[in-house]
């Protein structure tokens, strides 16, 4: 099966709607998908061995979430590059190195971008009072308790489990 047209038919800053015809099916009924910015996730342990999570108000679902650091690429920006910024902007520590777990299709059947997973180790504060993105709150919690916060579902984001998924799988955290 291929794509044999494809008309973007709604624009915003953040994403824009497609619709595609595909070469089987009808040519009436396109298929419609949503492109947006690659976005990474990171999953940072401190020297203590604590994760870092992030707080904020997600107007989406109209409530405060608990979430790893996070955000989209900038353009021209790597995603690993991407990682190191959202960890300071987000938590105010740094690492200086980031490994990459994985990149995933974050919803096969709407989402055109791709979610790129980070670990980092011994990560520490950039400098002794940090400034955070404004409406985020830094959590700083043990590996049992992220445990616990995900079995309590008081950690329920899906895009944010699967990098931890694969930090448990590779052995970088406990689980």
């Amino acid at each position: 099966m291929d794509i044999i047209e494809r008309n973007k038919v709604f624009s915003t800053p953040w994403f824009n709607v497609v619709a595609k015809i595909l070469s089987e099916g009808n040519p009436d009924a396109p298929y419609y998908s949503l492109e947006l910015s690659d976005y990474v996730s990171i999953v940072a342990l401190t020297e203590q061995q604590e994760i870092l999570l992030v707080r904020q108000y997600r107007p989406t679902v109209e409530r405060y979430t608990l979430e790893l650091p996070s955000g989209h690429l900038e353009p021209g920006e790597s995603p690993e590059d991407t990682a190191k910024r959202e960890l300071i902007e987000e938590t105010g520590y740094q690492a200086s190195t980031v490994e990459l777990l994985g990149c995933l299709i974050p919803d096969s059947g709407r989402l055109s971008n791709r979610l790129w997973c980070y670990f980092a180790s011994d990560v520490t504060l950039s400098c002794p009072n940090p400034v955070l993105e404004a409406g985020i709150e830094l959590i700083v919690c043990s590996q049992e308790v992220l445990v616990k916060h995900i079995l309590q579902q008081q950690f329920d984001h899906a895009l944010h489990l699967a990098p931890i998924l694969l930090a448990m799988l590779k052995k970088k955290i406990e689980n």
